[in-house]
């Protein structure tokens, strides 16, 4: 005797589902190696004997070794006349592995952008490098080396003093948080790092001038980054909101855009699943509708 009809749908549908795959989410890696900006000392260096590229060479070794357990580090490469002195930094919410395959392409980008000059910076957004042959002249932390303020205006509606408001928890924060720090209010995000050697006292006045020098160059601009020798901010305002980041801890403070980006992407993942679901249950339904036709017919 044979399987009732009711009882054979169901059988039917849980063969068929048991074997359905999950449509899989679509998830985008941050990306921490965009190209900020580059400082290229113009005096490359003389190298008859081949010890300044070996002393170069050994210091982004180290560095890199380095990068892997550590978010920043300073060493010198070399002896004498021919030492070489360098850092790396990485972004203070990077794991070790993502702050790893940051700092390993600045090397290879440091010589394809600046060459064998006696000092260079690159900075990735989600990391720097930093050399400079023993005596290169030294600058005051607080010269600026970069800054880009977004296009957008955001006239009235009172942004700058929401901005304003927390720029000033910042620049509390970031000395208490020991050189790194991010926080958000009223729609304004904003984060601030100072180079890992730098105090806090100190850190906190770099900041402060980072600050005065986004005021003042970026006016009412919707977004800006400042970056200075020892120190750099950021900020960017959501009139709608600031977007929920994703849990991810090397992401929570990847631009919100981004963050975005991914959730759009899983609820369309999401949509797509469902859509897929009501429409194989559809065809089986219309499928022991028949079965069961048959079998009344017979």
């Amino acid at each position: 005797m044979g399987f009732p009809t009711k009882s054979l749908f169901v059988l039917y549908v849980l063969v068929f589902f048991t074997h359905l795959e999950p449509i899989p989410l679509a998830e985008s890696a941050p990306d921490f190696t965009t190209l900020i900006y580059k400082g290229c000392a113009k005096q490359a260096f003389s190298d008859p004997t081949g010890l300044y590229s070996q002393a170069l060479s050994a210091l982004f070794g180290s560095l890199v070794s380095q990068s892997t357990k550590a978010k920043f580090f300073k060493t010198t490469s070399g002896s004498g006349q021919t030492s070489i002195n360098g850092l790396f930094q990485c972004r203070g919410d990077l794991s070790n592995s993502d702050c790893y395959n940051c700092v390993s392409n600045l090397p290879v980008l440091t010589d394809k952008l600046c060459g064998r000059t006696i000092a260079a910076r690159v900075q990735l957004s989600g990391c720097y490098i930093l050399y400079e042959v023993s005596g290169f002249t030294q600058i005051s932390g607080f010269e600026m080396l970069y800054k880009t303020c977004g296009a957008t205006n955001v006239a009235g509606s009172g942004f700058e003093e929401r901005r304003d408001t927390a720029f000033s928890v910042l620049e509390n924060g970031v000395a208490s948080g020991h050189g790194f720090y991010t926080t958000n209010y009223q729609s304004v995000y904003v984060l601030g790092q100072c180079e890992g050697d730098v105090g806090d006292s100190d850190c906190g006045e770099c900041v402060k001038s980072a600050v005065q020098r986004a005021q003042v160059e970026c006016g009412s601009s919707i977004s800006g980054q400042i970056y200075l020798h020892k120190c750099f901010i950021s900020y960017s305002y959501y009139a709608n909101g600031i977007p929920r980041r994703s849990s991810s801890s090397t992401t929570s403070l990847s631009s919100p855009s981004a963050g975005t980006g991914q959730n759009t992407g899983k609820t369309v993942a999401i949509i797509l699943g469902g859509a897929a679901g009501v429409g194989f249950l559809v065809i089986f339904l219309l499928f022991a509708r028949g079965l069961m036709k048959k079998h009344d017919d017979s």
